[in-house]
């Protein structure tokens, strides 16, 4: 008579992997499929991309698309700015995320929950709702039309504190009392103890970070106005034009555009699903 434990196994023994694959494999193809549409499409030539019915493979490798945009003068620039307001966001979110998420997790200070909940429904608070006080502000401040005003609205999110919070809330008090014994300050804890016990979630706040701010295009839309200060997203708008668009280059920026984003993902995407299983935040 087979034991429970051999039925139970038995599915396991007839497949070297587990079930799930077999709807998660082409569920991932599916996924892709935008993804390698856009990889061909970006080889395609602007007649191929516009005939009906729409060329499923390239006839040839046509590059044109992206000599077209390499070729572009501004494009490096665009590149650049992209990359330094994102470098400058992901840096400030970790500092800042990190200090604020320690306070809330570790200090407690009058109306300290009050202004946790407060920090929180922010994140309920739609962009168009925001978007007008924000422009008046960096008007105000004489940003508009500059990097500084894509900077200064993304240094620190309320996701970022609330990531960290719950990250460090998961560590034991035991380590940080020891550092108070030996006279280490609140911020030496910090910083030689509890941020280096907490990469994957200075990771995952990183990357997601580094997502929202360099796939942005609705703000810098709305506070840059001379193309030397275009992000990326903003620049490939212009091969957009009113009565003819270059959709090879089209195609082919995006593909330049998504891959540090997809490379920023796949590195970290371990510490990713280690952050989000420890801080709480899974289902």
């Amino acid at each position: 008579m087979r034991t429970a434990a051999h039925v139970t196994s038995s599915p396991r023994r007839l497949l070297p992997f587990s079930p799930w694959h077999l709807l998660l494999a082409p569920l991932s193809l599916l996924f892709a499929l935008p993804l390698l549409w856009l990889v061909l499409s970006s080889v395609m030539t602007n007649a191929e991309i516009n005939r009906f019915p729409p060329a499923l493979w390239p006839s040839g490798i046509d590059l044109g698309g992206y000599r077209y945009v390499l070729g572009n003068a501004m494009f490096p620039r665009w590149f650049a700015n992209s990359l330094i307001v994102s470098a400058v966001a992901v840096v400030a979110n970790l500092v800042f995320g990190a200090l604020g998420g320690y306070a809330f997790a570790r200090m407690r200070f009058l109306g300290s929950r009050t202004l946790m909940v407060a920090m929180l429904a922010t994140m309920a608070i739609p962009f168009q709702l925001t978007m007008i006080p924000t422009f008046l502000i960096m008007k105000r401040l004489g940003l508009i039309d500059t990097l500084g005003a894509l900077i200064i609205p993304s240094l620190v999110t309320p996701f970022a504190v609330f990531l960290l919070r719950q990250f460090f809330l998961s560590l034991p008090r035991e380590l940080e009392e020891a550092a108070w014994i030996d006279g280490c300050s609140r911020l030496r804890v910090l910083v030689l103890i509890v941020l280096p016990l907490s990469r994957p979630a200075l990771s995952t706040v990183a990357v997601l970070t580094f997502l929202t701010t360099w796939n942005d295009l609705s703000w810098p839309l709305i506070a840059i106005n001379h193309d030397s200060q275009y992000t990326l997203q903003l620049g490939l708008t212009t091969f957009q034009g009113q009565h003819h668009t270059q959709w090879a280059a089209v195609m082919a920026g995006n593909v330049i555009t998504v891959l540090p984003v997809l490379l920023a993902f796949l590195g970290a995407q371990k510490a990713f699903i280690q952050s989000i299983t420890s801080s709480g935040l899974k289902g």
